[in-house]
């Protein structure tokens, strides 16, 4: 049973630090490679950069008044909910880039002008 788990490429679970700008700052974030993967293939899905991606929602989460001490964590947990309710689910997946058509339209449309 355990062998789908255990037979992955060690490469998937390195660890891997990345400098992202958040809310102007710069900072590192630490995460898995798996992750990592995921985050670039969700900021694809939604057709902007990672960076875009990881700014926009790190602004979202501090407009709510969340605590943004473990954004790593919460990058791990962002992966969790996408491959459980948006990957494979076509609806969701609709959903998602409704969403980013909006949300990040407004930032390309800003930056045009």
């Amino acid at each position: 049973m355990c062998r789908m788990f255990a037979d992955q490429d060690p490469s998937r679970f390195r660890m891997v630090t990345r400098r992202v700008r958040l809310s102007g700052h710069s900072t590192s974030v630490c995460l898995e490679a798996a992750f990592w993967d995921m985050l670039e293939e969700v900021a694809a899905l939604q057709e902007v950069s990672l960076g875009r991606f990881l700014s926009k929602l790190h602004d979202e989460v501090m407009a709510k008044g969340v605590e943004r001490r473990n954004f790593a964590g919460l990058l791990r947990c962002a992966c969790l909910s996408y491959a459980q309710q948006v990957k494979g689910s076509h609806p969701q997946l609709e959903e998602l880039e409704r969403q980013a058509r909006t949300d990040f339209g407004e930032i390309v449309r800003a930056q045009a002008a």
